[in-house]
């Protein structure tokens, strides 16, 4: 961070995704800031539809349970090996954010709209766990398109789940990431 508090472009160039992630967590003051980074997501109609599942201590093996019922219901041959990395999938970082699409239906605001906003809250989640020296990973998976799993987690049908954003200590540096050139990705009208 600058000395007059600003955020440095480098900061959010520097982001990437890390896998190993370890103790410490954010605690409760890191979590309010990066929650609040969260909430400043664009929303288009004021409808605030995000919801964030703080994952942390005993709920991690709550969700931990909730993903092995999930893969088994969804494929009852699974092996217990399989299942025991589902399991594990909660359980990557000291702290998981579920990110959660409290969609409107029938709104005047189209759904993709609802769900690109808690997508925007989870990036700045992302950038938010970054600038606190944090490293983090969105990932997503089956459970995200799960209805049953939806429902476990307290979520309505009409909502979607955005993904899980795994947030901890960097175990390792992680390499720096090949990034493609920007201008690959421009067109000109």
């Amino acid at each position: 961070m600058a000395e007059d508090g600003s955020v440095p472009l480098e900061l959010l160039l520097s982001r990437a995704s890390v896998n190993a992630l370890g103790e410490p967590g954010p605690g409760d003051a890191e979590l309010r800031l990066i929650l609040e980074a969260a909430v400043r997501a664009p929303d288009h109609g004021r409808l605030r539809p995000w919801r964030f599942f703080v994952v942390r201590g005993a709920a991690r093996g709550r969700l931990s349970e909730l993903f092995a019922a999930a893969a088994r219901r969804r494929d009852p041959s699974l092996s217990e090996a399989q299942l025991e990395k589902e399991r594990g999938k909660p359980l990557r970082s000291p702290v998981t954010i579920v990110v959660a699409a409290k969609v409107v239906a029938g709104h005047k605001i189209p759904e993709i709209e609802q769900v690109l906003s808690a997508a925007a809250a989870a990036m700045n989640i992302l950038n938010a766990a970054h600038a606190l020296g944090f490293g983090a990973k969105w990932v997503t998976g089956a459970n995200c398109y799960d209805a049953e799993f939806r429902a476990a987690m307290g979520l309505d049908e009409t909502d979607r789940l955005v993904g899980f954003i795994h947030v901890g200590t960097p175990l390792e540096s992680p390499p720096a990431p090949e990034r493609p050139n920007p201008d690959e990705f421009v067109m000109n009208l």
